[in-house]
Formats: C-alpha cells, structure tokens, sequence
C-alpha cells in the first residue's frame, strides 16, 4: 500500500458510465486518503451525457472526465494501484492486465443504467440507482480502519462490500 493517498482504479467495460461516477465519488469523498481513476477493457470512447448530467446535478466536477482503455494503468510507467475495483460483470469475467504492485482487487458488480431500455424517467432512474448504489459502497469503503486491517482482512472486507452492497459492515 502506498504511503500517502491509496490509488484506485475502477473497472468496467465500457468506462462511460458505472466506473466513471466511481472515481467522480471517490475523489470528491475520499481526496484526502484516495485518488480514484477509471478505465475500461473496451472504451466506448466517451462518457454516457446521462452519466455527465447527473454528476452535475449532485455537484460533482465532470471536468477531464474521459472514457480510457485500462492499457494507460497497466503501462511500465502508469502509477501503482491500491486497490482495483470492477463494477460491471463483463469486466469481472474478463482477463485482467498484470497489475504492478499486486493491488488488491474486489467485485462490486451495480447494473448498467446504460443498458435501460423506457422512458426518460426509467432511464434517468436507473442511473441514479447506480450512483447511490457506487456512493454507499464507496462510504463503506472510506470508513474501514485500515490500520487495524492486514492485506487478508482487507480482501474480505472489499468483496463483502461488494457482496453486500448497503448493509456490508
């Protein structure tokens, strides 16, 4: 574990939307111990508006925010993570780059609001869901005692988040 601020980087395929508000959420709640980033295994290129607006509307920076190929942290050169958080089942599944540093890795699989098919209303519904859903599992995150957590019991408290969502202790 580093020093200073944990670097942590969230997963997901597409990196426009679920891993995205993730590192937005992080580095708004945990800038003085985290540094959040986000990538994708395949980048869709850009961030979901959908994913931009609602940012905006809890009044988090959407400024720099781009969707990136998971290749930019893997590189020789790239920063060395913490921690490496998926959030969408297909980046789960997928074969993950060798991470320097040995990073601890979690799964905290939350539905793409990005693949909701209905009205504006269902759709805006879905994104938020996620955001609440990426916020409280971040909170829960933000408050484990690190210094009383050796690297195993930091493993299970990682996958019991993403296991238990809202009610992981």
């Amino acid at each position: 574990m580093s020093d200073t601020r944990f670097h942590t980087l969230f997963l997901c395929t597409g990196n426009s939307a679920r891993s995205i508000m993730a590192e937005t959420i992080l580095n708004d709640l945990g800038s003085d111990r985290f540094i959040g980033y986000s990538a994708g295994s395949t980048p869709e290129g850009e961030v979901r508006p959908e994913a931009l607006q609602l940012l905006e509307r809890m009044q988090l920076p959407t400024e720099g925010l781009r969707s990136k190929s998971w290749d930019e942290f893997a590189a020789d050169d790239a920063s060395s993570m913490d921690f490496i958080i998926t959030v969408c089942d297909r980046a789960a599944a997928e074969p993950c780059p060798v991470w320097p540093g040995q990073p601890v890795t979690a799964h905290w699989g939350i539905p793409d609001p990005a693949g909701v098919e209905g009205t504006e209303r269902e759709r805006i519904q879905a994104y938020r869901e996620a955001f609440f859903a990426l916020q409280n599992r971040i909170r829960l995150l933000l408050n484990l005692p690190f210094a009383s957590l050796d690297r195993m019991r930091l493993q299970q408290r990682l996958d019991r988040i993403g296991q238990d969502g809202d009610t992981a202790e």
